[in-house]
């Protein structure tokens, strides 16, 4: 498995984040990693993505050399490349494709795609997905993990879509099932120092 990967599965938590203002994306990344995760996906669903993803890896390898920064909402081939380029530590995907798949897998570069049934999260297996993003949770909802559990023991699964930014709800979906739980617009309506808090409490909940 590879060592991003293992980074990953380590902290359970992934936050994902994205904003216009860069002060802000890198204010926000900062607090989570001040609250003990060194892991963050940086969502591709704004004008400045890229500016601001090449400015963050920047500025980031300084301050937090052990940080694991990817890029979310990747859905063309283009995109995966060129966040490559820029490097990104892994690529997350809200749907799974072939052509990404097979770049990640020949650049080495940790892929976690998306899906929802069964016969998605299987094939993205197949396709050579060491983690797979389960989504919407809301929708889906924690039963349906535990269920997918049966004929699907040992597949590495992270949930996001409606995982509340509290260790009560983080736990919940752990003991469903899944091994990470991506936290988005429930944890950054706060302020940093929110963030941080909030984050460090649910690490040392879900690790104790």
């Amino acid at each position: 498995m590879h060592h991003t990967i293992k980074q990953i599965l380590s902290a359970k938590l992934l936050p994902l984040y994205y904003s216009d203002n860069y002060d802000l994306c890198y204010s926000n990344i900062m607090a989570c990693y001040e609250g003990g995760i060194d892991v963050f996906e940086f969502t591709n669903r704004g004008t400045y993505a890229k500016e601001h993803f090449k400015r963050l890896k920047n500025d980031l390898t300084a301050t937090c050399p052990n940080l694991k920064l990817g890029v979310g909402t990747v859905y063309s081939l283009d995109d995966a490349i060129q966040f490559a380029d820029l490097g990104a530590d892994f690529i997350v995907q809200p749907v799974c494709t072939k052509e990404v798949a097979t770049f990640c897998n020949e650049k080495h570069l940790p892929w976690i795609p998306g899906v929802m049934t069964l016969n998605e999260i299987y094939q993205a297996h197949l396709l050579g997905a060491e983690l797979i993003k389960v989504f919407p949770g809301n929708v889906l909802g924690k039963d349906y993990i535990k269920s997918i559990r049966g004929p699907l023991p040992e597949v590495k699964l992270m949930v996001t879509g409606g995982v509340e930014a509290s260790a009560e709800d983080v736990k919940a979906w752990l003991k469903a099932g899944v091994n990470v739980c991506g936290l988005g617009s429930q944890l950054f309506t706060k302020s940093p120092q929110e963030i941080s808090n909030i984050v460090s409490t649910i690490k040392n909940e879900i690790h104790e």
